[in-house]
């Protein structure tokens, strides 16, 4: 194997035509470039320079060497100034990917702090549901995924459990209540607090299949299935859905801190239902500078 100081090794010996002077360029003994020049010998196995008491000189395989060895070494240097910029954070790529009300909240105010300490750092932004999105980050398609579980829910129809994270790294971010969303006529709306049973005989309007399956878990154990007539993922339609008076539903709170909404209005449902908020990386991402400064930053935003 050819190594890189061995190469600057034959340039320097190559450049000044003997190896006292070459150690002197180098800033080492001769003895040690002499040993160097031997072992580079031993590892191609032909013979690099011709040495006479007059003069030493290149082989054709030593010339072909030398020209070799500066754009390898050119490279190298190149590498790792980039490598060293990436590892000072005045470089680097981020791929996150997030589910819409992270991205719209919690996203925002994280990579504009990222961007302000350093912004040779570049970040791109995917929407994806979990489990979509921790199927990305195992894939390789992303570096750091926002994503969210329910505290009682083992959730059979999308693959959720306690365990599902246990390969990855989980930066716990917030715990997200969920409210009730009712139109402004609702006979509840104008309480404090509502009961989930008491929305037993409502038209129910559901969000993506994860949050389906918590909504249908909820209502079950207040002692009904509900009738859903709707469903999206997409919140202001949600919300447009109940202010048109179709139904009610329940909307994580950190979904109403990017949406106004209209005709609808806000309650606060009893037993509380949550979801934990997490950023998720894999182990030897964690480690990569870009990657944690991320990471940091989504749990400042989180905790403002």
């Amino acid at each position: 194997m050819i190594e890189a100081r061995h190469l600057r090794v034959l340039r320097a010996v190559a450049a000044t035509g003997s190896f006292s002077a070459a150690a002197r360029e180098l800033g080492c003994t001769q003895p040690a470039v002499s040993q160097q020049m031997k072992v580079l010998e031993a590892s191609v196995g032909t013979p690099l320079l011709i040495r006479t008491s007059r003069e030493m000189r290149l082989t054709q395989a030593g010339e072909v060497l030398v020209r070799h060895a500066t754009g390898i070494l050119s490279g190298l240097t190149a590498a790792e100034e980039e490598v060293a910029a990436i590892a000072g954070l005045r470089a680097g790529r981020v791929r996150l990917v997030s589910f819409p009300s992270g991205s719209s909240t919690l996203v925002p105010a994280a990579l504009a702090a990222l961007r302000a300490a350093h912004p040779g750092t570049r970040v791109s932004l995917v929407d994806a549901e979990p489990p979509r999105s921790v199927e990305m980050l195992r894939d390789g398609d992303c570096d750091v995924a926002l994503a969210f579980r329910y505290d009682s829910v083992h959730d059979d129809s999308t693959g959720a459990a306690a365990e599902e994270w246990g390969d990855l790294v989980v930066r716990p971010l917030l715990s997200d209540r969920l409210v009730g969303l009712l139109p402004e006529g609702h006979r509840l709306a104008g309480a404090d607090t509502v009961s989930i049973a008491d929305l037993a005989d409502e038209s129910w309007i559901a969000g993506c299949p994860r949050c389906r399956h918590q909504l249908v878990d909820a209502c079950e154990k207040a002692g009904f299935t509900p009738r859903i007539d709707f469903a999206t993922d997409d919140y202001p339609a949600v919300i447009g859905l109940v202010g048109a008076g179709l139904g009610v539903a329940f909307l994580p709170e950190l979904a109403m801190e990017s949406v106004l909404p209209k005709a609808a209005r806000t309650v606060t449902v009893e037993p509380a239902v949550r979801r934990e908020i997490v950023a998720l990386t894999l182990p030897d991402l964690a480690r990569v500078p870009a990657v944690a400064a991320t990471l940091d930053q989504l749990e400042r935003a989180a905790a403002r």
